[in-house]
């Protein structure tokens, strides 16, 4: 049964404000009580999921009214599931490199592919594994804990990483590295940084790029940041709109659905959550943010 969820968010772009009303969410079944991660592949309504760590090895497929179309087991293990997309042929990613402690030596990005996503058989995944160019202790020391991970996407052949930060008052930071989007053992590059605040509702917990490859977004706890009109893999440097939720939940996964709408998901957690929300969106340089 859906369930209404009436949220209120405020829509900045520069110099520019508006306010949305009335938004609504659907629950999601309560296997998927941990959501961490929801992607759409292009050229399909399906929406694939996943759980955070502490489940089994599983995908979940599921439509736009949160029911459970089928799952999927992968021969791996969760240990730290938090993010999944995709690339143009739907190959499915999932990144398993969340890193509380920031102390983890066996990071890596499990290649789900597109022929298997109907199998009943226990898929076989590809291991893109890898650690980050610029970490050199395990953990590192406090003000250097910037080595969690909960977001990523494919983008031309490669795999860009948004780090989580652990640093007092450096919550927002976020460092974007790239890699092969291919089987092997890689050095994660780090290529830019950005800070999306500093409180911890400031974490980046999601991200994703649009199909044609012309606007990222990029999910916090309080909002949703959209980049557009940057060059190449210059994400950071693009026209910037962002939109504030007056919701707290732990919002955890986005996607793109076409180029003006947004899935985002959010843990269930002590009866709050655990819903699908749809949002449209326009161009930012438009200043009509959410519909």
């Amino acid at each position: 049964m859906a369930k209404y969820i009436f949220l209120f968010l405020i829509v900045f772009t520069v110099g520019c404000q508006h306010k949305q009303d009335v938004k609504t969410g659907v629950d999601l079944p309560s296997k998927l009580d941990e959501v961490s991660g929801n992607e759409m592949i292009p050229n399909s309504n399906e929406i694939w999921m996943h759980n955070d760590s502490g489940d089994s090895p599983r995908i979940f497929c599921v439509n736009e009214k949160g029911e459970l179309l089928r799952k999927i087991y992968l021969d791996a293990k969760n240990k730290d599931w938090e993010d999944i997309t995709s690339d143009p042929k739907g190959n499915l990613y999932i990144g398993d490199f969340g890193n509380n402690n920031n102390k983890r030596k066996d990071l890596e990005i499990l290649k789900v592919s597109h022929k298997s996503l109907s199998s009943e058989d226990v898929v076989k995944v590809k291991r893109i594994k890898f650690s980050f160019e610029d970490q050199k202790k395990f953990p590192p020391k406090k003000h250097k804990m910037h080595f969690d991970c909960e977001a990523f996407f494919y983008f031309k052949d490669n795999l860009y990483l948004f780090t989580k930060s652990r640093v007092k008052g450096d919550y927002g930071k976020t460092n974007l590295y790239k890699l092969p989007a291919k089987k092997g053992k890689h050095k994660a590059k780090k290529i830019d940084s950005f800070s999306f605040g500093e409180d911890p509702y400031s974490w980046v917990t999601g991200a994703d790029i649009r199909d044609d490859g012309k606007q990222i977004t990029i999910l916090t706890q309080k909002e949703i940041w959209l980049f557009s009109d940057f060059k190449g893999d210059d994400f950071f440097n693009g026209t910037l709109s962002k939109v504030t939720f007056e919701h707290a939940t732990q919002k955890e996964g986005i996607c793109y659905k076409g180029n003006n709408t947004l899935l985002v998901t959010d843990e269930n957690d002590h009866g709050r959550g655990g819903n699908l929300y749809k949002f449209k969106i326009t161009k930012p340089e438009d200043h009509h943010g959410l519909q």
